[in-house]
């Protein structure tokens, strides 16, 4: 089993939770910002040193609000690359729409090639329209494929999305490429150059090693087109039995696509969000400021629809959890080392991981505790695993 972990990437809040400051009202000055951004690559570093075997960052653009102020995650990544040795580095996520897909192929590639390896291509087509629609002057938004006011919106990020993806795919791997759609002419006609006309072009650099891309995966859209394109799929904040049907449906439509069957967690991806103290109570005190603030953050976008309503029916886009619900639907590991390490064999057992994702650090939480909780999970729980779930190893791939 890889282990990773994934932060947001936000700023220290001392009011974080219910009733706290209300996010559209919160502003943080750039000291603040910068701090978060220090601490970060320090949470890196230990990452680095602790074993785990990737770390993953966010993209996001304009939030005042403070929950995730690192706004190129391949530039912080190549920051990090330069002060770690081993830990692989990716983009939860790269919002594809956001980007010219060769920009984000150049970026990407240099990363990887300068880091000796160590970038995952993490892709996604994004929550908040605030930070989209400005970079793409007011032509890309967020949609939603089961919301008919935002279901134009939701069809031209993935058209978009997609198309930038075939791009991706023709830049990486061929020395010269041309590429023709409905919304990319690559090269434009009529580019003169040294008395002819530029009619292919050639990445440089390109990816210098073997590399994986995951793909964001909320909703059943994704969950066919991510394994039709051999990408793995990240699973996060979902009820365990919905889950479980979807991690089954993406390894079928891989089979149906492919041609041969998903070995066991294979290309697929579990982010968990965990808390671990000395007591379950403990625990629960400890989290449940960060998990209120985080449903304050994302419950606005509908994000509560990976979970099942009050009525055992899966919950609509109105659905805010309380840390209960989140702990007994499955998304949330909080609890004693054993009480963790339990949720997850039971998790192991129902999906079968290869590659678990930890969430350790709720919006607003201190570095310190970021730092108290990665390493309290690689000390207390890890070595828990092995006799629940097979054999654990926190470290990290060779490159390439």
């Amino acid at each position: 089993m890889r282990i990773g972990v994934f932060l947001f990437g936000g700023v220290e809040m001392a009011d974080a939770g219910i009733g706290g400051t209300e996010p559209t009202e919160r502003r943080y000055d750039q000291a603040a910002i910068e701090h978060a951004h220090r601490e970060l690559l320090v949470c890196g570093e230990l990452a680095d040193r602790l074993g785990y075997d990737s770390f993953w960052l966010t993209e996001h653009h304009f939030q005042h609000e403070g929950y995730e102020v690192v706004p190129n995650g391949l530039m912080f990544s190549a920051f990090l690359a330069a002060r770690t040795g081993r830990i692989r580095i990716g983009t939860m996520f790269n919002v594809v729409g956001q980007w010219h897909p060769l920009r984000l192929a150049e970026d990407f590639a240099l990363l990887h090639n300068l880091s000796g390896g160590r970038g995952i291509l993490g892709v996604g087509r994004g929550t908040v329209p605030r930070e989209m629609l400005p970079l793409t002057a007011g032509t890309v938004s967020v949609g939603s494929y089961d919301n008919p006011s935002a279901a134009a919106a939701d069809r031209l990020n993935r058209e978009i999305t997609e198309e930038s993806l075939d791009v991706l795919h023709a830049a990486f791997t061929h020395e010269r490429f041309s590429y023709s759609g409905r919304h990319f002419c690559l090269p434009p006609p009529g580019i003169p150059d040294r008395g002819g006309e530029v009619r292919e072009l050639t990445l440089v650099p390109r990816p210098r090693y073997p590399f994986q891309t995951w793909q964001a995966v909320t909703s059943p859209p994704t969950l066919r087109a991510a394994p039709t394109r051999g990408f793995g799929g990240v699973f996060w904040l979902r009820e365990r039995h919905r889950l479980a049907a979807d991690w089954r449906a993406f390894a079928e439509t891989f089979e149906q696509v492919h041609g041969r069957p998903l070995e066991r967690g294979e290309r697929r991806m579990l982010v968990l969000n965990v808390a671990v103290g000395d007591t379950r109570a403990q625990a629960m005190a400890t989290v449940r400021a960060g998990h209120d603030e985080f449903w304050r953050f994302l419950a606005p976008y509908g994000w509560g629809r990976g979970y099942v309503g009050p009525d055992g029916r899966p919950a609509d886009g109105s659905f805010i959890p309380t840390l209960e619900d989140s702990m007994a639907q499955g998304p949330w590991a909080v609890g004693t080392a054993d009480d963790v390490a339990a949720h997850i064999a039971a998790l192991d057992d129902l999906l079968g991981l290869t590659d678990l994702v930890i969430f350790p650090a709720m919006p607003g939480d201190p570095y310190d505790r970021a730092r108290e909780q990665m390493e309290r999970f690689v000390r207390d729980v890890v070595p828990l695993l092995p006799a629940a779930a097979g054999t654990v190893t926190v470290t990290a791939e060779e490159p390439g």
